[in-house]
């Protein structure tokens, strides 16, 4: 790795110790993880590394391999807000982590990603190695559970970004070879093995050339319009409702939904629509994993992509272009933009057999449309893989 090769050069010795977390890809489930949602999902083989040694001091240094700016801190002296760099994550994971324990070690490390940055849950990735690493150096060890949430809250609370636990939780639960099935509202899940008679697949990622972060898209607003189509319609009905931040579509039963959505504004309306009929196909794939039909959950995740551009509105017009192409190309059962879709990447379940076609056709297409992105676009072949290792 090359974070080794840097973590030597600039310190002139080894590193004590690397640790890594997967990135992920969620094929059906998106957008509903903070509404309490259910979410099917799959840690892949690539993802965040970081090559690291412990420092007395309590400082915390790190650089990265993607970015040019080198970051420092003190494990008791975290600024109170982000200050606007790639290293705020980090810095809300050594806030966070301090919440629930004493912290007495910093660290020097090099952080490398092994994908472009955007849709893949790089910032998840990143903290949950970083906790890892920065746990370790402490003598702490963390349960599964105690990893997801700790991310969570460094993402949300401290970034402010209004995520839900899909990603954490498909990095850290996640086994090769198998479906992740999530019910976000208490975290109870299933591993759905792969079928002996499922076709083979692989997981496609193409890379639309232009990398997004969260914190300064639209993402945070339709969180909102989602709680409010949720207050409103809990009104509506007349159920008792308490506080809006803690007020989710989860709550509120989809009959009520059917019989109050015309009163909805169109984009609260829009939103809870892809919310119910997004669950309604988490469950459906779930099944469909389950007997082996990968072309019907492929569908469904094609369908996902459909909801998530026209009832959720998203998706830059670089994904909703390769989205069209991916539907168009044979070879891929299923797909859809990954992520928040403000840019970044687009998934695809594929046959291996089609990869290099797939790999040509869809790149010569893409870039037909998008002829300045020539360099930043790529394709990625992936496979599925375990969770992080704690």
């Amino acid at each position: 790795m090359k974070n080794i090769e840097q973590f030597q050069l600039v310190y002139k010795k080894d590193p004590v110790d690397t640790s890594f977390c997967p990135y992920r890809i969620c094929p059906i489930g998106a957008h509903v993880d903070h509404q309490y949602g259910l979410i099917t999902g799959l840690a892949i083989d690539k993802g965040v590394h970081i090559a690291y040694g412990p420092k007395k001091n309590g400082v915390v240094e790190l650089s990265s391999l993607q970015f040019e700016k080198r970051a420092q801190w003190h494990i008791s002296q975290v600024e109170e807000r982000p200050v606007g760099d790639w290293a705020d994550y980090l810095r809300g994971a050594t806030w966070a982590l301090a919440k629930y324990y004493t912290l007495h070690v910093g660290l020097c490390g090099v952080v490398e990603g092994t994908m472009p940055i955007g849709g893949l849950s790089s910032s998840a990735a990143v903290i949950i190695a970083f906790l890892s690493a920065l746990a370790k150096v402490n003598g702490i060890q963390l349960g599964r559970q105690e990893i997801i949430q700790i991310a969570l809250e460094a993402e949300r609370d401290y970034v402010g970004v209004s995520v839900g636990t899909l990603d954490q939780s498909c990095e850290v639960l996640s086994k090769k070879k198998h479906l992740l099935y999530l019910d976000t509202k208490d975290n109870s899940f299933e591993l759905i093995p792969q079928h002996q008679e499922m076709k083979p697949y692989q997981i496609a990622v193409f890379f639309s050339g232009i990398e997004r972060n969260l914190a300064g898209s639209k993402f945070n607003m339709r969180v909102d319009e989602a709680k409010s189509a949720a207050y409103a319609l809990m009104a509506y009905a007349g159920m008792e409702y308490g506080k809006f931040n803690e007020t989710r579509l989860r709550d509120v039963p989809r009959d009520v939904y059917e019989q109050h959505k015309e009163k909805l504004p169109e984009n609260w309306r829009k939103r809870a629509e892809h919310f119910y009929t997004e669950f309604a196909r988490v469950q459906q794939g779930a099944e469909a994993w389950r007997r082996g039909d990968l072309e019907g959950y492929g569908r469904l995740s094609f369908e996902s992509g459909h909801s998530s551009i026209y009832n959720w509105e998203t998706g830059s017009d670089e994904l909703r272009t390769l989205y069209e192409i991916m539907k168009n190309t044979d070879g891929i059962y299923g797909g859809r933009f990954s992520g928040a879709g403000f840019k970044g990447c687009c998934m695809a379940l594929i046959d291996p057999a089609f990869a290099e076609k797939i790999e040509r056709q869809v790149g010569e297409a893409y870039l037909k449309v998008f002829p300045s992105l020539e360099g930043k676009y790529s394709f990625h072949l992936c496979s599925s893989a375990d969770g992080v290792e704690l």
